[in-house]
């Protein structure tokens, strides 16, 4: 049922990097996770190990009124994910001025989603404002933004903790609460590095969820499509990718009960809940 916006005020800070591990560190925790891309880069993907050529998606279809159970997929790990789908640059201005004329095009399949007390929802954002992150902070539980630890990021922090990345107007103001940060790419060997850090932390206190050293298997996971967690578990980052996930579970309810005895399959297939609006069909593409 939470839903959780990983957001970012500019683009290159590993914000996607971030909602693929935690989404899937937050299912190891006994969660049912949905990683949900609606950032047109359409890379989050890519970490899941699905094959560069699959182009396919929900978000970048969304002006067409597409199910969404039919875009969804299961990674190798149980990973729920839904793509975002391949864009052109025409397609993406489409697609914005369709969510900014009907709000629900978004909304109403985020609500179904939303509606099973099993499902954890975690979204990563487009850099920046943007009309699909003003949809959805209404209904976020968490909007963790992802700071990088460099100097602009201690400079402009004013302005990044009063969220006014989210977008002007009321709304943005009322929601700005909700805002919980993490700071990556930490380099413990270059004293900027290290002193921008510290400016953030102390600035943000119990508001920063952690920090993630820049590490290179960050990189070596992204080029196998692999998780860092997955593939470098004994890694520095890995192990700051775990915290990070802990300090977000722990400010979400507990998740629902299962079924007795809970078995994926059981959740996923309509064929056995055939009146169940969330028992979700998915497709998986196999292991890696």
């Amino acid at each position: 049922m939470p839903l959780i916006c990983f957001a970012s005020p500019k683009g290159g800070v590993g914000k996607t990097t971030l909602s693929a591990n935690v989404a899937d560190l937050l299912r190891q925790s006994g969660r049912t996770a949905l990683a949900l891309d609606l950032d047109p880069q359409n890379a989050l993907r890519l970490h899941f190990g699905v094959p560069p050529g699959d182009l396919g998606g929900f978000n970048g279809q969304l002006p067409r009124r597409p199910d969404w159970r039919a875009a969804l997929r299961q990674a190798a790990s149980g990973t729920l994910l839904l793509p975002h789908g391949a864009v052109e640059l025409r397609d993406a201005l489409e697609h914005n001025a369709a969510l900014e004329r009907d709000p629900g095009l978004l909304a109403t399949p985020l609500r179904e989603m939303l509606a099973d007390p099993r499902v954890v929802v975690v979204a990563d954002m487009p850099p920046g404002p943007s009309q699909a992150l003003a949809i959805l902070m209404p209904m976020a539980a968490l909007v963790v933004t992802v700071l990088q630890s460099e100097a602009i990021s201690a400079a402009m922090l004013g302005e990044i903790e009063a969220g006014r990345f989210l977008g002007n107007g009321t709304m943005a103001a009322l929601f700005a609460g909700r805002l919980q940060f993490v700071l990556n790419g930490v380099d413990l060997d270059s004293r900027l590095s290290r002193n921008a850090a510290e400016a953030v932390a102390r600035h943000l206190g119990p508001r920063l969820l952690g920090a993630v050293s820049r590490d290179e298997a960050v990189g070596e996971a992204l080029a196998a499509q692999r998780l860092v967690h997955e593939m470098a578990p004994d890694s520095r980052a890995a192990a700051d990718l775990r915290q990070v996930a802990r300090a977000i579970e722990a400010l979400l309810p507990p998740p629902a009960p299962a079924p007795a005895p809970w078995r994926a399959a059981e959740l996923l297939d309509a064929r056995k809940a055939p009146r169940m609006a969330t028992a979700w069909s998915v497709p998986e593409w196999g292991t890696r």
